[in-house]
């Protein structure tokens, strides 16, 4: 149990004022996770680390969360940072940073990021005596070659699959890494292995660039695979109630939609009102034509890292034997995360914007 906190008449954790730090704090799960926050835990501390003020101060969206304590530093080392009198006392830690890059070219920093960046949370859980939880993702058990039942939160790691793609191998090797370091230093340690996050307030449009790439009309193939989504509003409330919660299991899973490449990309079209554009083709050919490019100097920008081509041929089932009985989790019906998700992008990218929406925003700036 968190420290300073007591039970609460549902079972959950309450505290006059817990505390709780957040990493990854300005991405799109990290908006939703201090939404989250500030809904259930309104009267919590929330502290973020940032490696740069001045980033985080410019964030519009932040003004609607009440008073946030900013924390300046680097996830390792940190030294610089960690006896920061305003750490003394941590009910938990959300660990959401992380670096994605999907490509086997230039990985050495992603790779530290993830792993060490991660342990760096551990030992600070330790020495706070408080729970970390710990965002890694589906795809570290879930990837298969073919379409199957969803895999729970005792699947082993898929390593023979996705062990030459480096993302998804740092993410193996850090929840390993921190599991180990976590029994050695006696810190309760929650695992989050969500699918890709969807939903509105992407402000840096990463999570939902397929999404983005249907509204542009810049999806001119496709490849014979699958998709599995999930709201992050139900992702962030469920992470939240796992911080809460008395006794979490060691592992979530956070099951969602589960289709093919061509079923998502209809359903997207549909709720935009658009009409399919794109072809399927032969995975091999996807596959050749990309290592091609990629020897030649990425001379075609069309054509994908072969990492993602060979992602995109996979399926990603995922089951949960705890997350709805434990957190309450749901997953919402699909076609309304969609739906906001196309609304919130058109409402808000500038390549989507109507003209007359556009030449207003510049005018307030002038």
């Amino acid at each position: 149990m968190a420290r300073g906190c007591a039970l609460g008449p549902d079972g959950f954790l309450t505290a006059g004022r817990p505390a709780y730090l957040i990493t990854g704090a300005s991405g799109f799960l990290g908006r939703h996770i201090l939404q989250s926050l500030r809904k259930n835990a309104p009267e919590a501390r929330l502290l973020v680390l940032v490696r740069d003020a001045e980033s985080w101060e410019s964030q519009d969206w932040r003004q609607g969360l009440g008073e946030v304590e900013v924390v300046i530093g680097q996830l390792f080392p940190a030294d610089s940072w960690r006896s920061d009198p305003r750490l003394a006392h941590l009910d938990g830690i959300f660990h959401l940073a992380a670096e994605v890059k999907h490509t086997r070219s230039d990985t050495g920093d992603m790779v530290r990021t993830n792993v060490e960046g991660t342990l760096s949370m551990v030992r600070l859980a330790a020495e706070k005596q408080c729970r970390l939880l710990f965002v890694s993702s589906s795809g570290t058990v879930s990837c298969s070659p073919r379409p199957g039942q969803g895999v729970g939160e005792d699947a082993p790691y898929r390593e023979d699959v996705v062990g030459d793609w480096p993302y998804y191998a740092s993410k193996i090797r850090a929840e390993k890494e921190a599991r180990r370091l976590a029994r050695e230093s006696g810190v309760e340690l929650v695992i989050f292995r969500p699918p890709v996050l969807l939903g509105p307030e992407d402000h840096r449009y990463r999570s939902t660039s397929n999404v983005l790439r249907v509204l542009r009309r810049r999806l001119p193939f496709i490849i014979h695979g699958g998709m599995h989504f999930v709201d992050v509003r139900d992702a962030a409330d469920a992470m939240v109630r796992a911080m809460q919660h008395p006794n979490a299991q060691p592992v979530y899973h956070l099951a969602g939609t589960a289709s093919t490449l061509d079923e998502f990309f209809r359903m997207v079209a549909e709720r935009a009102s658009l009409k399919p554009s794109w072809i399927t083709l032969p995975g091999w050919l996807l596959r050749h034509a990309a290592r091609l490019n990629e020897i030649s100097g990425r001379r075609l920008h069309i054509l994908p890292d072969p990492v993602v081509v060979e992602m995109a041929a996979h399926y990603w089932d995922l089951g949960s034997r705890h997350a709805e009985a434990d957190l309450g989790y749901r997953s919402r019906p699909p076609e309304e995360t969609i739906a906001d998700t196309v609304a919130w992008m058109r409402s808000n990218h500038p390549d989507l914007k109507p003209p007359q929406e556009i030449y207003r925003a510049s005018e307030k700036t002038a």
